[in-house]
């Protein structure tokens, strides 16, 4: 479903990401732990295309995104090229970004309405039995300001689902939350994953990433230091990057 190839990003004379290789079959939830600064949610952004890479290949589902390719050459697509290919890729982020003057409902419609150009009545339908999977079903008329973190969060992931994405993108979905609200959205994450979903989940919840993820990459100065299935990674790291933030991380969370 996604193949990265020596992907690079740089920012001036800062590079933030020096050859990420990268393979996600479908139905497979890969999830992205490491630092701050070790360059896992501007390799999730280039996934969509919102950052643009400086070299190397990305594809989801068989399509390059950003580039259609002529012989040997990569040539930047329209703009408008690329928000079709993104249609289909959703994101969730650490920020809920939900509409203020929208209503939960209205939030879950607007890209099905305006992107897809489906009717209300499906887009509506569509959008209620995803409040239903979210937990959320009572709170369609209600206004974001009105709701906890944790339903905002839930509301953004089902805004998400109601572009029926091919793959899901998670940046850090619970980093701001307080800890009581994380439980609750993690717990759709794990359902979305049960149910087949492509997932990319940059987080630090290590015991999501042992129970949910089907493998674990561990990034630091932009590049993977090692990947494989999280009991492995996790109990047994090789490197000692990975031994050091385990030991960090873990421990932070007991």
């Amino acid at each position: 479903m996604v193949c990265a190839q020596d992907v690079h990003k740089r920012y001036g004379r800062d590079e933030v990401l020096k050859g990420i290789d990268l393979d996600v079959a479908p139905g497979e939830v890969l999830c992205l732990i490491g630092p701050s600064g070790s360059g896992k949610s501007t390799f999730l952004r280039c996934i969509n295309h919102l950052e643009k890479i400086d070299a190397g290949r990305l594809s989801v589902d068989g399509e390059l995104i950003g580039y259609r390719e002529r012989g040997d050459l990569l040539y930047e697509m329209h703009e408008r090229e690329v928000c079709r290919q993104r249609a289909s890729i959703g994101m969730v982020f650490q920020r809920f970004n939900l509409f203020p003057h929208l209503t939960v409902l209205e939030n879950i419609i607007e890209a099905p309405l305006h992107v897809k150009r489906e009717s209300k009545a499906e887009a509506v339908e569509r959008a209620r039995a995803l409040l239903q999977r979210v937990g959320l079903r009572e709170k369609a008329d209600v206004y974001p300001s009105r709701l906890s973190g944790g339903q905002q969060q839930r509301v953004a992931i089902a805004r998400a689902l109601a572009m029926q994405p091919k793959l899901m993108l998670f940046d850090e979905p619970t980093s701001a939350l307080d800890p009581e609200l994380v439980d609750e959205v993690l717990a759709v994450m794990r359902g979305l994953a049960e149910d087949g979903m492509t997932m990319i989940v940059v987080t630090h919840e290590m015991a999501f990433a042992r129970d949910a993820g089907h493998k674990i990459a561990f990034m630091d100065g932009g590049v993977i230091v090692e990947s494989g299935p999280p009991g492995e990674v996790l109990s047994r790291p090789r490197h000692e990057r990975t031994q050091a933030f385990l030991a960090r991380v873990i421990g932070g969370q007991h």
